[in-house]
């Protein structure tokens, strides 16, 4: 009798990828950054740097999907109105940084490697962004109420929400339950399996440009202790004069392995691994 390999890949695209970050989720678990973070352990300054650095992902990643809007390989996973971060988080820059908050919200070298991709992606190989949006978005619904309620805790923030739009969906009455609508438009995507590996590796990526991200935000805190304005902090740029220092870890073609980030780049130590984590 025959045995065909049938658990080399999960059948759907949505499972592969599951699969695939399973090992950079636990690290991220297991991080002690995180485990002090659900103990309500977290700085006003570490959060808003947090923020900033959303905030130009965000940016970057929904102008590259409202390029590939009608793109067959992008169009299923369209939904602006239910998850689009934009205004939320202009909101919340203009909570954290004041009404000149496009002058003051810091933008490093990290952020600004993570932006580089999302543009390269969405300009050369739009079918990639799946990768990103299930990253990015999938994570957000799973643990933002969550998070929201130890932030407000932690930094004795207004009820009312102020300062962390960015985790309201108000358009999307059941987390769960769109979630499930997400998956399956995902599994519905026509890919060849050459395209589909290159979006299963690129998640993987997406893994590694958020661990590289949040690290930095991690050195830097730790470098100053000072409760300063980030934008004061030493390696921090407006985003107006920003400019990318040191070689470009993701220049070069992918895929990039977790085994391969943990060990250039350590144990993941922040919050927002968890914010880019989908739920089992």
């Amino acid at each position: 009798m025959d045995h065909p390999q049938c658990h080399s890949l999960p059948q759907d695209l949505s499972d592969s990828l599951k699969e695939a970050t399973m090992e950079v989720h636990t690290q991220a678990e297991n991080a002690e950054f995180m485990r002090n973070f659900q103990k309500g352990q977290v700085t006003r300054k570490g959060f808003k740097l947090v923020m900033a650095s959303l905030y130009h992902v965000y940016v970057a990643l929904e102008e590259e999907i409202e390029r590939n809007k009608d793109d067959p390989v992008f169009a299923p996973l369209y939904f602006p109105e239910e998850l689009h971060r934009r205004a939320a988080l202009e909101q919340d820059m203009a909570f954290w940084y004041g009404p000149r908050w496009q002058e003051a919200v810091p933008y490093t070298a990290a952020t600004h490697r993570y932006v580089d991709r999302l543009q390269q992606v969405g300009r050369r190989e739009p079918e990639l962004l799946v990768a990103h949006a299930y990253t990015r978005y999938l994570g957000d619904l799973s643990g933002g109420q969550i998070l929201k309620k130890i932030v407000q805790k932690a930094l004795d923030l207004p009820s009312s929400g102020e300062g962390l739009a960015f985790f309201t969906f108000p358009n999307i009455a059941s987390a769960n339950k769109f979630k499930q609508l997400y998956r399956s438009r995902m599994n519905t995507l026509e890919m060849t399996p050459e395209v589909r590996q290159k979006v299963i590796e690129e998640a993987k990526t997406a893994f590694l440009l958020n661990i590289q991200l949040f690290e930095e935000l991690q050195e830097l805190l730790t470098q100053d202790p000072e409760d300063q304005r980030p934008s004061q902090t030493a390696g921090l740029h407006p985003h107006a004069s920003s400019q990318v220092q040191g070689e470009d870890l993701l220049a070069a073609p992918y895929p990039v392995t977790v085994t391969v980030a943990v060990a250039l780049y350590g144990m993941p130590t922040s919050l927002p691994l968890v914010l880019a984590t989908p739920s089992p």
